[in-house]
């Protein structure tokens, strides 16, 4: 049975999501999961885009170990040699060279003849091979490129030392059936074909990224580039979950096997998702919130006397509950540490347990029982805590139909307690009015959204808002029964991150 590599780029496409903005600490966390994860190739940036990214990239190949560590490059030398720079800690390097394949970006982005396209790219992917010995080459939106450009392009790219020949579906235009006829064709057509590895890489602008993807590899691909729970430009990229357990399920029908740890699948998903301040959709196939729920009666009777009339993969399989856990007020501290435990969560440190054991204990006096997702949401929010420059100490709202709402809220730093009200056109808005007087911070709410953590009337609201602020963009998040409580413990999350510089000015630049 093949083995098809899965070569994340969560960290470089993915982080091209509109409004996400990643700091190196972020990228580090997720680059270790993804190594918990197994995934064979990671693309951890575009080092020449900045500073930051730079180093991002330097520290991933410097702390993380395991998958391979890969850095993007146009077909530039200063690009190429930065990229190098930054690889140089990793104990397995990868530079991957872009340029364009199709007349629309050759003539409209590049402004370069085929011949002149070639030309660099024989050049950089040489120059690649000065640094390392493992060279991927890619020529954007290959759907609408020329048959026979791209087999003189990728032929002048196999003779210049590339390893991995990269076929992006950049622009989400091609068919299953045609994608896989594109990768036929060029393993046929390109000399010395035989000797390189060739991957995917799908954008879902018409759905179709992981089945593409899958035709793929039905046709002869052995890489699959994929992003965690499918972010990227536009309508994002193949998902990475999708793909593994589309692999993984039905090996009957592709004879092919990834060495992707799937019971980490979930807790990757809710990473990313919680980083990045991308909310998953609840119908998202395999980790969506109602991936293995069940509501019809007909369904829950069938899966009661035999799981397999509705779930074709058990939900453990992907590292999730099979059913609900139920923690009370009455449960103690060693049963909340085993709950941690067989969450995947062993790991944390007695503090930071102590912490989410109050914490937990604070919900149970609101809720009348507490759930495995409860539980989940606590440990991600105090994950992704920065340093507490604000601590909302109270809030308070009057808001009701003809009346005008107002909200008072009081704060704690460590320069004292400080209170204001303000009014606005609701009760959130009045409560953000107020946290922007006594911040004195100016602030642009860009987003704002709210989603159920669970069911019932005293499920947990969890407020997710992305704010700009002179130049920056952050995300916040709040927990609490109360959604115009959590609302303000998003925008105090904001405040706590642009106080502590966890923001980013420049986006990143658009690739394949």
């Amino acid at each position: 049975m093949a083995h098809v590599r899965i070569f994340d780029t969560t960290l470089r496409d993915g982080e091209q999501t509109p409004g996400v903005a990643l700091n190196t600490a972020q990228k580090i966390e997720i680059a270790k999961q993804l190594a918990r994860l197994n995934v064979d190739i990671i693309e951890a940036g575009f080092p020449i885009t900045s500073q930051g990214d730079f180093d991002a990239v330097q520290r991933i190949a410097r702390e993380v170990r395991g998958p391979v560590i890969c850095a993007l490059a146009r077909t530039a030398a200063a690009d190429i040699e930065r990229a190098a720079q930054a690889l140089e800690p990793a104990a397995a390097g990868r530079i991957h060279v872009f340029t364009s394949g199709s007349k629309i970006h050759l003539e409209h982005m590049l402004r370069k003849s085929e011949d002149q396209v070639i030309e660099a790219s024989l050049e950089s992917v040489r120059l690649a091979r000065r640094y390392v010995d493992d060279v991927e080459f890619s020529a954007q939106d290959c759907t609408r490129s020329e048959l026979d450009f791209l087999v003189r392009l990728y032929g002048a790219a196999i003779e210049a030392g590339a390893t991995t020949l990269n076929i992006p579906d950049t622009v989400g235009y091609g068919m299953p059936d045609e994608y896989a006829a594109l990768i036929r064709t060029l393993r046929e057509r390109i000399p010395g074909a035989e000797g390189v590895h060739f991957s995917t890489h799908c954008h879902d602008d018409l759905g179709l990224a992981v089945a593409n993807s899958l035709a793929a590899v039905g046709a002869g691909a052995t890489q699959v580039e994929c992003t965690i729970n499918g972010i990227g430009e536009r309508a994002g990229n193949a998902s990475l979950e999708e793909v593994v357990m589309a692999l993984e399920t039905r090996k009957d029908v592709w004879g092919h096997h990834t060495q992707i740890a799937t019971r980490e699948l979930y807790r990757t998903s809710r990473m990313v998702s919680m980083m990045t301040g991308t909310p998953v959709p609840p119908n998202k196939a395999v980790v969506g919130d109602n991936a293995f729920a069940h509501e019809s009666g007909i369904h829950q009777d069938g899966v009661i006397k035999h799981l397999e009339t509705y779930e074709i993969m058990s939900a453990e399989t992907v590292g999730r509950d099979a059913g609900v856990l139920v923690m009370g007020k009455h449960s103690g501290r060693r049963a909340f540490r085993r709950t941690l435990e067989d969450l995947g969560y062993g790991e944390l440190e007695d503090d930071k347990v102590n912490t989410l054991f109050k914490a937990f204990k604070d919900l149970t006096d609101r809720k009348q029982s507490v759930t495995s997702e409860d539980i989940r949401a606590l440990v991600e929010v105090e994950t992704a805590r920065v340093p507490q420059t604000y601590v909302l100490e109270s809030v308070q709202f009057q808001s009701g139909t003809n009346m005008t709402p107002v909200a008072t809220v009081r704060l704690t730093t460590d320069t004292g307690s400080y209170e204001e009200a303000a009014t606005g056109d609701g009760p959130v808005d009045a409560v953000y009015h107020a946290l922007e007087r006594i911040a004195q911070v100016p602030i642009a709410l860009e987003a704002y959204e709210i989603r159920s953590v669970g069911s019932g009337k005293d499920a947990l609201g969890e407020v997710t808002v992305r704010v700009s602020s002179e130049g920056r963009s952050v995300h916040g998040r709040g927990l609490s029964t109360d959604v115009v409580e959590a609302s303000a413990l998003a925008y105090v999350d904001v405040l706590n991150k642009l106080a502590a510089g966890v923001a980013r000015q420049t986006p990143p630049v658009a690739t394949p």
